[in-house]
């Protein structure tokens, strides 16, 4: 693996990432088209934005930010979907939401720019989005299926990851609250150690529920009110030491109970007004 990049797991020691900085693309005043609740106010989501990162920061992370202007992109701040870090080098996706088509080749470009060569690209009908791409361990890659991936994006990143020795299993997802909602598998639950999981059973797939248990993982349950706050978006920075939307009580209280350590931030203007939290905000480039 080189010392540059290479990402093959949730919650290795997370030393190089990707970020992008709110900018005025992301302060809309059509806000609905975005499916956001209301119009961002641009300062304090870079402070919440900053804070995050200063975490990030003092716990040994390398940032580095995507800092090319994208004209109409305001969802580019949501770095962790357009472009797939692996071991090998970055998988250019296709993204499902119609309003995020753009964001990929720059995305790609700017890795590219730090070391991570690129791996292959996502061509034709094919979609998938990083959200809903997460590693169950060092050589299984969990897909969901969804609004935002569909079946061609998942046939072309196993045609790439396969003859590796990667193992990439699927999952469907719900219909939730609709195409315009963003859920994506890493909505539903997130890894804070190697077989420990944040989750919110309720969406999960019982086929996919069933290989979690089979894999001896153990499970911190989110309620349906810390599900709407994002509760189950958790960052791991190591095992057992994550990031979390503030505000969340509950879960958080359930965390430390397992053993984590946590750290939240405010999140307002980015996690509640426009559906991503700290594992959205982020591209990792290095863990381990």
């Amino acid at each position: 693996m080189s010392k540059h990049y290479g990402v093959n797991s949730m919650v290795a020691p997370l030393k190089r990432v990707l970020v992008k900085r709110p900018d005025k693309q992301f302060a809309v005043s059509d806000f609905e088209k975005w499916h956001y609740t209301s119009a961002p106010n641009l300062e304090q989501a870079q402070t919440h934005h900053d804070e995050l990162t200063n975490i990030l920061r003092q716990h040994g992370a390398e940032i580095i930010y995507h800092d090319e202007e994208l004209p109409s992109l305001a969802d580019a701040i949501f770095v962790y979907d357009p472009v797939f870090v692996t071991p090998f080098g970055s998988i250019i996706l296709q993204v499902g939401k119609e309003l995020r088509r753009g964001e990929e080749e720059p995305l790609g470009r700017k890795l590219e720019s730090v070391g991570v060569p690129i791996l292959g690209k996502l061509t034709g009908e094919a979609r998938a989005e990083g959200g809903d791409m997460f590693w169950l361990n060092e050589t299984t890659l969990a897909i969901g299926l969804g609004f935002r991936t569909n079946a061609e994006g998942v046939r072309q990143i196993k045609a790439m990851l396969e003859p590796k020795g990667i193992t990439v299993i699927t999952t469907e997802l719900p219909y939730g609250d609709g195409p315009a909602a963003c859920l994506h598998l890493m909505s539903l639950l997130s890894l804070v150690d190697k077989d420990l999981a944040v989750v919110y059973p309720k969406y999960i797939a019982t086929p996919f529920w069933q290989e979690l248990e089979k894999r001896n993982f153990k499970f911190i349950t989110v309620s349906d009110k810390e599900f709407l706050t994002q509760a189950t978006n958790v960052l791991t920075l190591s095992p057992k030491v994550v990031i979390m939307p503030e505000n969340n009580p509950e879960t958080k209280g359930r965390l430390e109970q397992a053993g984590c350590r946590v750290y939240t931030y405010p999140c307002a203007e980015l996690t509640f007004k426009a559906e991503g939290g700290p594992t959205c905000l982020t591209r990792p480039i290095l863990r381990g």
